[in-house]
């Protein structure tokens, strides 16, 4: 259903089953798939493109303009999945040019009341954002993440799947997958062992991860000494692969 007093611009596509509440904008250059849901007074700004089923809570704003002083009006974009919970007051920012034009957030993610999704972030599956949770620009997040309350990710750094950020965290560094980190000095404190049990890790595998964070974390090795030892247990256990990959590909350094 379509309230009367909704605004929609002509040249919106919305899909079969869109339900938008009462004084809801709908921009330019907007497309929502079948059976998605926006409640009342929601803003979405485009070129902006949503799936399908999902549910986008009032006074949400969703593809306004980057918050990037170098923005110039160019047409960026913001690209949303199936299957998210958008709840109210989040903030889901388009791309920038000079990152490459583009936000994208996957499906079946969770974002909680006042979350935040900045300019070219690069948000996966299954995540969850609890309420002000937040990510600055050209952040990258892996499937299964969960973010806590009031955390904030500092521009560029990538969170590895699986990954548990602690209540208001300030992360400046690469989390690792499976890594739980926490504090206002931001340490890691182990592996996300109920998360990993929740997503059907056995304990063999989590028993090998703790190994892995061990290597990391408490044997004072260099990251490539670290590597060299992790590469030896990939055979018997393959889910240190993501961590080897991490850390081979940070440019920021890890949370340890």
């Amino acid at each position: 259903m379509i309230d009367e007093r909704a605004m929609i611009h002509p040249s919106a596509k919305l899909g079969k089953g869109v339900s938008i509440g009462p004084g809801t904008v709908i921009g330019a250059d907007v497309e929502i798939g079948e059976n998605t849901w926006i409640g009342p007074h929601v803003v979405i700004e485009g070129p902006t493109t949503i799936g399908k089923n999902n549910k986008i809570f009032q006074f949400a704003s969703v593809g306004d303009e980057p918050q990037d002083i170098t923005y110039k009006g160019e047409p960026t974009r913001l690209e949303i999945g199936d299957n998210n919970v958008i709840r109210e007051y989040c903030m889901i920012s388009r791309g920038t040019v000079k990152g490459g034009g583009v936000t994208r957030v996957g499906n079946n993610n969770f974002l909680m009341a006042y979350s935040h999704i900045g300019h070219d972030c690069m948000v996966g599956d299954q995540i969850i954002m609890v309420n002000y949770a937040a990510l600055s620009g050209h952040v990258i997040v892996n499937d299964f993440a969960i973010i806590g309350p009031y955390a904030a990710v500092h521009q560029f750094c990538h969170v590895g799947a699986y990954a548990f950020i602690a209540r208001a965290t300030y992360v400046t560094k690469d989390v690792l997958p499976y890594v739980m980190i926490a504090g206002h000095t931001t340490s890691a404190c182990g592996i996300n062992t109920v998360g990993l049990r929740r997503r059907g890790f056995s304990s063999s595998a989590i028993d090998s991860l703790r190994r892995a964070y061990k290597i990391i974390f408490r044997k004072g090795l260099t990251v490539q000494q670290a590597v060299a030892e992790l590469e030896l247990m990939q055979g018997e256990c393959p889910e240190v692969i993501p961590m080897i990959d991490a850390l081979n590909q940070s440019t920021r350094g890890i949370v340890r």
